[in-house]
């Protein structure tokens, strides 16, 4: 779904949103004024290798979930204050989040309120969290923890920001999978 600057196109990408959850996801925590979703996937890749291809979101962030429509749009400068931001036409920008720690092949934490919640009052922060397997591999879980007004039915964003963000994982999964194995 290409999403533009404008009210319209927006709510759209929110309907399509919401239509897209199904039953079969649950957020982790739902409550009147946020939600937390919490997803994890195990990756063949050592930690170095998952980390490399986290810090690069065009290797994996899905375009579809952006404003542009371009992966190569998508970048992440991981030190404190660095920008996860795209390029969007015309010289424009968006800001996706900001990244409040980093540690490298560890912990990469972000502050912000991704796509259609980024119209709203809402302070969202993001963690990945990379463990390493003691057969090889690693552990990746995600957290976001979503607060603040919002004028959309809580539990019905809570399950599609929990399914998009479990999409999101799964690829940088398989593109650390990937990449590992090239070299």
């Amino acid at each position: 779904m290409r999403r533009q600057t404008g009210g319209r196109r927006i709510h759209a990408g929110m309907a399509m949103l919401l239509s897209a959850a199904s039953p079969a996801w649950a957020a982790s925590e739902v409550s009147d004024h946020g939600f937390v979703v919490a997803n994890s996937v195990v990756a063949a890749a050592p930690p170095e290798q998952v980390w490399a291809v986290l810090i690069e979101p065009s290797a994996f962030w899905d375009p579809e979930h952006g404003y542009s429509g371009a992966a190569e749009n998508f970048s992440l400068e991981p030190i404190a204050g660095g920008c996860f931001c795209e390029a969007l036409p015309d010289a424009g920008s968006a800001e996706h989040m900001r990244v409040v720690m980093a540690v490298p092949h560890n912990t990469l934490r972000l502050s912000g309120a991704l796509g259609p919640l980024q119209a709203e009052g809402l302070v969202g922060t993001l963690t990945w969290t990379l463990r390493p397997r003691a057969n090889g591999g690693t552990d990746i879980s995600q957290t976001y923890v979503v607060g603040g007004h919002m004028r959309f039915p809580v539990e019905q964003i809570a399950v599609a920001v929990e399914r998009v963000l479990q999409e999101q994982l799964d690829r940088l999964a398989i593109s650390a999978d990937r990449r590992a194995n090239a070299e």
